[in-house]
Order: structure tokens, then sequence, then C-alpha cells
């Protein structure tokens, strides 16, 4: 593989009146082709970002795949210090999620091809929260313009009887995520293991995803360990492992993982053990979304859903007509035939 060089461009969306989501979008050169990645760590100021620092680290040559890898790690990627040690993960990734794009490209092939597996279709739905006070009105317009669609839910102890009623009766849900490992404040706990007890019975088929690690909540998902999944403490073999309970399933996020060797172990675990598995992004704004939602989940992660969320407006504008839940291969992108799409899906 050759690197001639390096570009870097400053992207983003505006989430609201008052929040603007930044990224930085790498962009590797050589041979006549490029390769694409996207950093996701840019928060509250731009200081520390890629597009500020510019392209100084020393990446021309050739490279096999793993020797860019390798050179990667050993490289200082940041000049400012990271706020959070996770962000060394983030930017990692872009850069070799751009590598193998870069390598497909030259190569002239996908990834499902080299790994020699079949691309299958990806099952979308929609992570979101429903507002502070929580409301069905996210639920009800997005249903109004898009009757097929499908969520992944952000519970709170907020969610009142009446609301778990009317959101079950949609039958549209597909896992609903507690949020237990995020360090949010959990509220009084009768309120909360009260919040446990009417969910799980009111989604009965739903993952239920990163659970809060008390015992009166392991107690009580005792009989529905064959839905257990969590997100959050995810970043290598060894966390699956470390779960407060067993995990039937997995949200997968390649960013936050950091790295593609760690990456295909974890996948290769999951496959071993038949977990599972589905993805959620990192408020990608460019490629990153369509890296995840793209072509290599149909080669690693066929069966869960691929949640997504609404990136530059929170605004639900009518279509003509619904995404299909399922979508087929897409086509080739210059050779690397979008080529991460199952490795990375929408955040959640």
């Amino acid at each position: 593989m050759l690197v001639e060089s390096y570009e870097l461009e400053r992207l983003s969306a505006r989430l609201s009146d008052v929040i603007e989501r930044v990224t930085t979008r790498i962009r590797l050169l050589g041979g006549g082709v490029d390769g694409l990645g996207e950093d996701v760590s840019p928060h509250d100021g731009e200081d520390d970002t890629l597009h500020v620092a510019g392209p100084v680290l020393p990446l021309a040559g050739e490279w096999t795949l793993g020797s860019l890898c390798e050179r990667l790690a050993e490289l200082d990627q940041w000049p400012v210090p990271p706020r959070w040690d996770v962000a060394r993960r983030w930017r990692n990734w872009a850069f070799e999620s751009a590598a193998l794009d870069l390598a497909l490209n030259q190569a002239g092939r996908s990834l499902h091809e080299v790994l020699g597996r079949d691309p299958r279709p990806v099952r979308f739905v929609n992570s979101l929260g429903l507002g502070e006070p929580p409301t069905f009105d996210p639920i009800r317009r997005r249903l109004e313009h898009h009757p097929e669609l499908r969520f992944k839910l952000d519970v709170t102890p907020h969610w009142t009887p009446a609301l778990i009623d009317a959101v079950a009766a949609t039958g549209a849900v597909e896992i609903v995520d507690f949020k237990g490992h995020y360090g949010l404040e959990l509220g009084e706990p009768p309120a909360l293991l009260s919040m446990y007890e009417r969910v799980v019975a009111a989604f009965p088929d739903a993952l239920l995803e990163d659970a809060h690690d008390l015992p009166e909540v392991a107690e009580l998902l005792e009989p529905e360990a064959h839905r257990i999944s969590y997100d959050a403490p995810i970043y290598s073999v060894q966390d699956i492992d470390a779960t407060p309970l067993t995990p039937r399933a997995l949200n997968i996020k390649p960013c936050r993982v950091g790295d593609l060797r760690s990456l295909f172990d974890v996948y290769a675990v999951c496959e071993a053990r038949g977990l599972v598995t589905y993805g959620g992004g990192m408020g990608e704004l460019n490629v990153g979304r369509g890296q995840r939602s793209s072509c290599s989940r149909r080669c690693f992660t066929p069966t869960g859903p691929t949640t997504s969320r609404r990136a530059a407006s929170t605004r639900t504008r009518r279509r003509p007509t619904c995404r299909p839940a399922r979508s087929p291969p897409p086509p080739r992108r210059r050779g690397s035939a979008g080529w991460l799409s199952g490795l990375v899906s929408v955040s959640g």
C-alpha cells in the first residue's frame, strides 16, 4: 500500500440552535486513489482537533496494512492532549479505517471479497431519547411519516406508566437502553427499580441494553438472560467477559474499540459464542456514517439492527416513501464497496 500524503477537513452540522457537532475527515492519498476516515473526538472547542493540528504525522511510504497500523500505534497522534483518554481510540480508528479504505481501493477489492464472506442485508432502527420531560411526541411524529420505522430507545425513571404503555403499543421497539454505565444520575432506587419492572414487562421481545449494576436489577433481570445486551463497557475481548451480567447481545462500536486487530478479535469471539451483534455510532457526520451503515456490517454483524440518529436536524421531514427496513448491498465506491457498514453504525 502506497501512502503519498494525507489531508484533513473540518466537518460540522447544526444539531440545534445552540449545538454544533464538529468532526474531522481524514483523506489518505496514494496511487491515484484515496482512503477516508472520520475522527469523532472534537468536543467543546477545537484546539485539540486534527484539522487544527494539520497533517503532521510521517505516514508517507510503502506499507502493508499491518505495518501502517503498527506505525500509527508508535506515533503521538495528539499534539494537544485529549480531554478523555478514550479519544485516543477514536482518533486511531479514524486513521486505521482510512488506511483500510485506501488499501482496498488500491487493490480494487471490497472487504467482504478479501475476507471470503457474502454480504447480507442490513436492518436499521432509529435510536433516540424521548426528551425532558419524556413524551410520546417523538415516536408519534416519526411513525406518522415512516409507519414501518423501528426504535432503540433511551429509557429513564421519568417514563410514566402511561408513556410506557403508549410506546409499547406501537410494537416498534427492538432495544431499550438503560444507560446504566455512563455515570448518569440514578434517581431514587425505588423509582429506578419500578421503571425496570414496568419496562421489562412492557417490552418482552426487546433487547435490554446497559442495565445498571445493582443487585436488585440483576435479580429482576435473571429470567431475562436471553436478551441481556451491553454497549458502554465493550472496548476489547476482555470486556466481554467482565460485564456484570452474561450478555446475549453486544453493541459493537469500532471507534470505541480503536484498532482493526482488536476489532476483528472482538467479532471472532462474538461469532464463536453465537452472540447477537449490532452497531451504533458516535455522532459521525460524513464518511463515518456511510462506513458504519454500508457493507462490512453485512460481513460481520448481520444478526441485529443497526441504530441511527439524525445528525443535522431533530426535525422530521415528510418523504414520498419510507425507506425499507432492510437495504441491499451498496454499489462500489471505487473498489472499496463502502467497506465498513457492518463495523460501525449509528449512535445509541
